[in-house]
């Protein structure tokens, strides 16, 4: 038996790079050119082979410790026939690029220099591949070790994170249980079929979004906490990933409503008779279903798999509903299949039960579309998050007269600010400003509804 003492080699230019994986544990049995440890600079990251074939002992890292050239990283016992590491004579392992050195050239080696073994238990020897070699019985080889949850090369870790599968979930079929990006795939679509949970991901931080660090603010003054309302904690949560999932755009325009507010008054006295109260909504929202049909990817949604488009040949509205407990968003269901009383009249009913807590889970589900109305508030613009999985939503913001020219001279004009937030992957630039000016020509003349 020998002992080879495992310095890290030549990374090139870094020093205190951290351990963000151990592949070995105490005992383990390796081969040469296995990996042993991943780094990762603020640029890469690199597995570290190991430079001769035998079983790990005195590993002195462990994880998130920082490393440099020459740093005692363990011991491999090898046996007596086992051949030297030749000294290397390539370039210094480079961490430009990701995954640099995971797959092609190997580090070179420190001299390695027989001693004699410190007294240990001796392992029972291993029979078949590598004789010659031992290994605690009760460890398998490349046994992974607590806070390696998963063997992989890091473009097969950066082709999981990009598809937002956390690798600890899947079952490697490469060499010694190694993941292949074909684990991944076959991953994903076992859990598209139902045949595996979709692991859960956290809430306050997306894929490589650091968690805003935790701070005392009573070192500063006076605090007090309060508990965030159920309605606020499940919304949030979705909102999050809403934010992280959909590469958002907002498009912003401003419609003339002057002759819809017009006509919404002179319908007063009929509205009153049939006990409803005539917002402006009803009317945007029966503008909003024409545009959606005569553009219906913004009635969509995106399959599973991000490659097919869901067109949906219904509208259902989701109408964002402040309560005092948070925002909620019921949906009014067949909206084009509905008169001006009829949405008046549900929007109402809609409301009062969201205000109420008596929503039902019914009343919120099926949504196509969304619309957050803060005219009656106030405001100009703002950017309304799209509420997966629909790909659009519409915010109102507050209506004012504004001086307009009509080609010879100003008047009056009763404008109202919108914005609309879409799913870029679904919808480009040109397609969202169509839309808008539709819908702008809408609520300018709701005759335009008729051609």
């Amino acid at each position: 038996m020998g002992m080879h003492k495992f310095l890290l080699p030549d990374i090139g230019n870094y020093e205190n790079i951290p351990v963000i994986e151990l592949l070995v544990s105490e005992g383990d049995t390796v081969e040469k050119d296995q990996s042993v440890l991943t780094l990762e600079s603020d640029k890469a990251t690199m597995e570290i082979p190991a430079p001769v074939s035998g079983v790990i002992r005195n590993l002195q890292i462990k994880l998130e410790d920082k490393v440099s050239k020459g740093s005692y990283i363990c011991d491999i016992e090898t046996s007596m026939d086992a051949p030297a590491p030749a000294p290397s004579t390539s370039s210094p392992l480079s961490l430009e690029g990701r995954g640099a050195g995971g797959e092609g050239g190997k580090p070179s080696s420190e001299a390695s220099t027989p001693t004699a073994a410190s007294p240990s238990p001796q392992p029972s020897p291993v029979k078949g591949e590598g004789a010659g070699l031992t290994q605690a019985a009760e460890k398998p080889i490349n046994a992974q070790p607590s806070g390696a949850k998963f063997h992989a090369s890091p473009s097969v870790r950066a082709y999981a994170r990009h598809l937002g599968v956390e690798l600890a979930h899947v079952t490697g079929t490469g060499p010694k249980g190694r993941i292949q990006k074909q684990d991944v795939e076959a991953y994903i679509k076992a859990v598209m079929q139902g045949e595996k949970p979709a692991p859960k991901a956290p809430v306050t931080a997306g894929a490589g979004i650091p968690q805003v660090p935790a701070i005392d603010f009573s070192q500063f003054g006076p605090t007090e906490e309060k508990e965030l309302s159920r309605i606020k904690k499940l919304s949030g949560k979705h909102l999050t990933a809403c934010w992280l999932n959909i590469p958002h755009v907002t498009q912003f325009d401003e419609a003339d409503i002057t002759e819809l507010e017009a006509f919404r008054t002179s319908l007063k006295a009929r509205a009153d008779k049939a006990g409803v109260k005539l917002t402006p909504l009803p009317f945007v929202m029966m503008a909003v279903v024409q545009a959606l049909k005569e553009f219906p990817q913004f009635n969509a949604s995106l399959n599973p798999g991000g490659e097919k488009l869901i067109l949906k040949r219904y509208y259902n509205i989701g109408v964002a509903v402040d309560t005092p407990n948070g925002l909620v968003v019921p949906v009014v269901k067949d909206v084009d299949k509905k008169g001006l009383f009829e949405l008046a009249r549900e929007l109402a009913e809609l409301g009062q039960k969201a205000r109420d807590g008596k929503l039902a889970p019914s009343d919120m589900q099926g949504g196509t579309f969304s619309i957050s109305s803060l005219g009656g508030i106030g405001g100009t613009q703002f950017t309304p998050i799209v509420n997966a999985p629909e790909v659009a939503i519409l915010g109102l913001s507050k209506a004012k007269m504004a001086p307009v020219w009509n080609g010879a001279s100003f008047e009056p004009r009763l404008m109202m600010p919108f914005s609309v937030s879409y799913d870029h992957r679904v919808i480009d630039g040109a397609e969202g400003v169509r839309f808008t000016t539709r819908l702008a020509a809408l609520l300018r003349d709701l005759r335009e509804m008729l051609i």
